[in-house]
């Protein structure tokens, strides 16, 4: 079972749960979407149309994308979206939803959080505190196994912890590919998730 499905599944990432009640799944235009800042947009459109694989959340995407001027073909997740609406009343199919979340993580990822963006002007300007809070903020926005490890391994040379998250990173990929699928087990994974989403987020002062 692949770690990016359990985690899309059952919780949200830590940032998109400070706003996901103040915002509604097929509705980018309400005033509490409208003050979010434009990183936070981003992060809320792209999991309302993980979540809700709508034509209204695609073209929210589509809209947010042309605005900022970032070059992605939108509709080329329209076959994911199909997939994902073809498998809805298949719960037993396991296999295959673990497979299309692994497709539609990496689809997503293609879209790099605004955090990164801030992190390398903040690296540019020789603001290197900066530079590392905001990468670990852009990593807690990513849904992909392979865009985590990397986004970790780059930012090794500057941040020494960086090596320990990705290993205990692997740590949980392991115990979730271990794990099984009752209640007791999940909530297991999810306390582990969020202890480790919590030791990211804790930036370590160089010494």
């Amino acid at each position: 079972m692949n770690w990016t499905l359990i985690i899309t599944l059952l919780f949200v990432l830590l940032f998109i749960r400070i706003f996901w009640a103040h915002v509604k799944a097929n509705n980018a235009h309400t005033e509490a979407f409208k003050r979010l800042a434009p990183k936070d947009k981003l992060a809320v459109l792209k999991e309302c149309l993980l979540n809700n694989p709508t034509e209204t959340n695609l073209q929210n995407l589509a809209d947010f994308l042309k605005a900022t001027g970032t070059d992605l073909d939108v509709q080329s997740y329209k076959p994911l979206m199909e997939r994902q609406l073809a498998l809805a009343d298949k719960k037993e199919n396991l296999d295959q939803w673990d497979k299309l979340y692994i497709e539609q993580c990496a689809w997503i990822d293609q879209i790099q959080p605004i955090e990164f963006t801030e992190a390398k002007a903040a690296r540019d300007d020789g603001d290197t505190e900066t530079y590392i809070s905001r990468s670990l903020e852009g990593v807690s926005r990513l849904y992909s196994d392979q865009a985590i490890e990397n986004a970790l391994e780059q930012l090794e040379p500057e941040y020494p912890k960086a090596k320990a998250l990705l290993s205990s990173y692997t740590e949980l990929v392991n115990a979730c590919n271990e794990s099984k699928a009752d209640d007791k087990s999940l909530e297991a994974l999810r306390k582990k998730r969020d202890a480790w989403v919590e030791d990211l987020l804790t930036v370590e002062k160089p010494e």
